[in-house]
């Protein structure tokens, strides 16, 4: 078996052609496909970049959306905190001022009490001292109808009466 070589015009003709074609496709397709494949790459390259930076913000941006959630939870719990104990103060306050209306009012009825029992018992008093003079009278009448025992008996209260 002979070993096939090409001859030497179509070898030719292939290198130059091969060259030529290759030169043109340097000049004319991969430039420009290399430029694109670059500026691709650095387009590539930038959007990475700004989503890492887009990344890192929205990090603290959670961070600071965190911090202040933080702090606004800490604002109310001392807002209730101080509202829960301005009411214990209010509700405290309102039952002193209860407790002394109360004791005031319970004062007032007790002595307005004290004067009617008062007014009672003189009334009483007074009611009992003119029921007794009225009986006393009716009965010394019914005793005295004779002056000479109504005599001894005068006599008899003014010995037992001791003048000062």
């Amino acid at each position: 078996m002979e070993i096939i070589l090409p001859q030497f015009g179509l070898f030719f003709w292939t290198v130059v052609i091969f060259l030529t074609i290759f030169l043109l496709l340097r000049k004319f397709a991969w430039g420009p496909i290399l430029r694109s494949l670059k500026a691709r790459e650095e387009d590539i390259d930038r959007k990475l970049q700004a989503a890492a930076e887009a990344e890192k913000k929205m990090q603290q941006l959670t961070a600071q959306n965190e911090q202040i959630l933080a702090e606004a939870r800490a604002e109310r719990d001392k807002v209730l905190r101080e509202a829960n104990a301005m009411k214990d103060q209010i509700v405290n306050e309102a039952r002193k001022q209860a407790a002394l209306e109360a004791d005031k009012l319970i004062a007032n009825a007790r002595q307005q009490i004290d004067l009617e029992k008062n007014a009672a018992l003189a009334a009483l008093r007074k009611e009992a001292g003119e029921l007794a003079l009225s009986i006393a009278e009716k009965v010394i009448r019914k005793k005295l109808e004779n002056t000479e025992e109504e005599q001894a008996f005068i006599k008899g209260l003014i010995a037992d009466t001791r003048v000062n």
